[in-house]
């Protein structure tokens, strides 16, 4: 994934949050491919937060890019309640920085 792609990356998601955009097919294979939509959405909570929320929570935080890949990469617990996220070690370093970024874009 080129860092190309982390700010110029455009999502768009349909009323269920399956569809993406053409323009930024290769952060929405990404996004895809990684499981966070089986728990997440851009706008509401699933199992876990939606995107625009932890966005938000962390929007004052310089750091949150790389604090947040860490905790894709290792999993959490009780950030964000009971529901523990489980890690995603098998994600490379590249990848979740891709990932954390397009999260962090989610600005409310």
């Amino acid at each position: 994934m080129k860092p190309r792609f982390l700010l110029a990356a455009l999502l768009v998601l349909s009323a269920t949050g399956q569809a993406f955009a053409q323009e930024s097919s290769d952060v929405a294979d990404l996004v895809k491919a990684s499981g966070c939509l089986s728990c997440h959405s851009v706008t509401e909570k699933i199992v876990g937060p939606a995107f625009k929320d932890v966005a938000a929570k962390y929007a004052n935080d310089a750091d949150a890019v790389s604090s947040l890949a860490q905790s894709v990469k290792n999993g959490s617990r009780g950030k964000w309640g009971r529901v523990p996220m489980p890690p995603h070690a098998s994600i490379s370093n590249e990848d979740l920085t891709t990932l954390t970024t397009w999260v962090m874009s989610h600005k409310p």
